[in-house]
């Protein structure tokens, strides 16, 4: 144990200091005494250690003179780094399968009845949309250009998004909701052709894969802003839990970027829909 010692005209007293476990004690009092013995406990060991160093220096600058080193308690270990937080992980939009020619017929056919419905009442078009929506989930996300059958309906149908509404317009949450169960390469195509379509034609929300660099999240959150949650396809609970699930993995590539969810949001020109205004509000909650 270490001791200190301070002699100096009618003062003649010492001071000793160790350290057990997480606590810090003291043997203090006159010389030629036996002193008296104080204790502190602290929440760890590193702590009591901290408060040695610390007291033994304001000792010696008090003038006591260290007279017996003994066994010096060591240093606080140096602490740990933080391991690095697990990467996160999208979850699957689509589970995968192996398509049979059938299955591929089947996605085929509900695209071309709902190409060719288009100008019908918007119900006939939500509920044809829904079919093919489930026929292509069927598939396991391929993309619609590996398959000769599939390639020319389903590219159809994304250009009657900005089409002439004379010729009827694909409503931009179901072309969505079709691109949701098939490869992302598709929608990369289908926001480069949107991109290109006059100003006019193009619906509010396309913007947001221009500015999310990444494209699958462009492709959900672009999902999530058209989606209808106040129609009767649509729960606001569902869309909630959708976007919890996604809003981490959003945050974490834009913060890689040096940019915030709060400037993304504020960045999508909502241009004056107010359904869009309310899911961007809903997106910077």
């Amino acid at each position: 144990m270490r001791r200190f010692e301070f002699v100096d005209g009618n003062s003649s007293k010492f001071w000793m200091p160790e350290v057990q476990g997480a606590t810090f004690i003291v043997t203090y009092g006159r010389i030629g005494t036996a002193g008296q013995r104080k204790e502190k406990a602290f929440p760890d060991e590193e702590a009591a250690l901290r408060e040695y160093n610390k007291k033994v220096a304001e000792k010696v600058r008090e003038g006591y003179a260290e007279v017996s080193s003994g066994e010096v308690p060591p240093a606080p270990p140096p602490k740990a780094a933080a391991p690095p937080p697990p990467a996160l992980v999208l979850p699957r939009r689509v589970a995968p399968a192996t398509p049979g020619p059938e299955a591929v017929s089947a996605a085929a056919s509900a695209l071309a009845l709902l190409q060719s419905k288009l100008k019908g009442p918007s119900w006939k078009v939500t509920r044809l949309a829904r079919k093919a929506r489930h026929a292509l989930r069927a598939l396991g996300g391929v993309d619609p250009a590996a398959h000769p059958a599939l390639a020319a309906p389903f590219a159809a149908l994304m250009a009657h998004v900005v089409g002439p509404k004379a010729e009827g317009r694909l409503p931009l949450r179901h072309a969505l909701g079709l691109l949701s169960q098939v490869d992302v390469a598709a929608f990369q195509r289908a926001a480069e052709m949107w991109k290109a379509a006059p100003a006019g034609s193009v619906p509010p929300g396309v913007a947001a894969a221009r500015t999310l660099h990444d494209p699958e999240l462009a492709l959900r959150v672009t999902a999530l802003l058209a989606e209808r949650p106040d129609l009767r396809d649509g729960s606001e609970d569902a869309w909630t839990k959708r976007w919890a699930t996604l809003k981490p993995h959003v945050e974490a590539h834009l913060s890689g970027a040096g940019q915030s969810l709060a400037a993304f949001v504020g960045g999508v020109d909502a241009g004056g829909d107010a359904h869009l205004s309310k899911r961007l509000a809903r997106l910077g909650a």
